[in-house]
């Protein structure tokens, strides 16, 4: 029965994404020679028809990348590619926890060696293509070792103490293994602005006197505390330009990429800001960080059942060696295969989404200006080639932000 329910979701997954992005495909193209009437004035049609084509080319690499996804994961399930693993590390190594470790560390390093093609071509090909790469092969490689070290550095210990909670605790160690998951995402927060992000970017104080005066004044009246302000070089790696909250408590810190400052006037910067602002003040960052915590104990829960249940390993393929733990097993099928059932909620995640973002752009245009913010929403449309005409099923499954007409005219309402 899980066999069967697995091949169905997983079909209806690929099925429907490839349904989604030949709509959205066949809908951008079709409106790529008319300009909508809300953007005439600020984006021209060579503009309009270049982000067209951006948004063809992405939603293509996406498909071609979902069914290899697909192909990977019935390679290590039902054709056996998980339970050759299993076995032959079984037959090299004897100490216990090495082989899992090893297991689970051999399908991390296969799932990324199938996608750093993908990787490559985003970003050399189809990102180059578009004028926004300006990351050079020796940063990508260099990227990639850093990002390495650091699951290495990081979930090394972290995959041992869940496997030894698995073999302490027992059927208990859903319970475990979820506290120990919290202290590791409160840990990585921690760490983030202080020793990751660096190890990528350099972040210098905002140097704008006039800039960093109008920011703190609405940090100020929105009772934001922040412990500083930072510039991010973003323009080494590619032209897009955002801003972002990063720390915890009283050291939260708020950065800018450099293009996104090149971009905006500053005016603009502040109304972006308030809208960011405006998530804080709405507890929407709150209110999501609850929704993991709450879902990722549900995922450990269904998990610690899956885990003692025979079926679920023959259902996806696998049998089970006998006289040996087969925690990490286990949580690999289980984390590689949810994805597959859970893809349905998409949409109701990307509903709560834009209305946080609405009520965030209500926030903003209260307490800066509704037309700054629309005159910065324009631009980072335009030199970000987003497309203005998504296919409405489209959007609404996968877009955490409204559509580009229906932002527009919401806060034109409001000024």
């Amino acid at each position: 029965m899980l066999t069967l329910l697995f091949i169905i979701f997983l079909l209806a997954d690929v099925l429907l994404r490839f349904y989604l992005g030949l709509r959205q495909i066949r809908h951008v193209y079709r409106h790529q020679n008319q300009v909508p009437a809300e953007f005439s004035e600020r984006i021209g049609l060579h503009s309009h028809q270049r982000a067209a084509r951006y948004t063809i080319a992405r939603t293509r690499l996406g498909l071609s990348e979902r069914l290899v996804e697909a192909l990977v994961l019935l390679g290590f399930t039902l054709l056996g590619g998980l339970q050759w693993l299993d076995i032959t590390l079984g037959h090299w190594i004897s100490h216990e926890l090495l082989r899992q470790l090893a297991l689970i560390g051999a399908v991390l390093a296969i799932m990324g060696l199938v996608g750093l093609p993908f990787a490559w071509y985003r970003k050399f090909v189809l990102e180059a293509r578009f004028g926004f790469n300006r990351m050079t092969p020796a940063l990508f490689f260099a990227d990639t070792a850093k990002t390495l070290l650091i699951i290495l550095v990081l979930g090394t210990p972290l995959c041992a103490a869940l496997l030894s909670l698995m073999d302490w605790a027992g059927p208990s160690w859903p319970w475990y293994g979820w506290g120990l998951w919290l202290a590791f995402n409160l840990l990585v927060l921690w760490l983030y602005p202080r020793v990751i992000a660096p190890l990528f970017n350099t972040f210098k104080p905002l140097e704008d006197a006039g800039l960093r005066d109008r920011i703190n004044a609405l940090a100020q009246r929105c009772g934001f505390q922040t412990s500083g302000l930072y510039v991010m070089d973003g323009s080494r790696r590619s032209a897009h330009g955002n801003a972002y909250f990063t720390g915890l408590g009283r050291q939260k810190r708020i950065v800018f990429f450099d293009t996104l400052l090149n971009k905006l006037q500053p005016e603009e910067v502040e109304a972006v800001l308030a809208h960011e602002l405006g998530h804080f003040k709405h507890r929407h960052i709150q209110r999501r960080l609850l929704i993991s915590v709450l879902t990722s104990l549900v995922f450990f829960l269904l998990a610690g059942w899956a885990w003692g249940k025979v079926g679920f390993y023959t259902g996806l393929g696998v049998i089970p060696q006998l006289g040996r733990p087969n925690d990490a097993l286990a949580l690999i099928l289980f984390f590689m295969v949810v994805p597959t059932f859970t893809f349905w909620m998409g949409p109701l995640s990307a509903l709560l989404s834009r209305r946080d973002e609405y009520q965030a752009d209500h926030f903003a245009a209260q307490h800066s200006g509704a037309q700054d913010l629309i005159s910065a929403l324009l631009k980072l449309y335009n030199d970000n080639a987003a497309t203005l005409t998504p296919d409405p099923l489209h959007s609404a499954f996968y877009d955490s932000h409204p559509n580009a007409i229906d932002r527009i005219r919401h806060l034109k309402s409001l000024a």
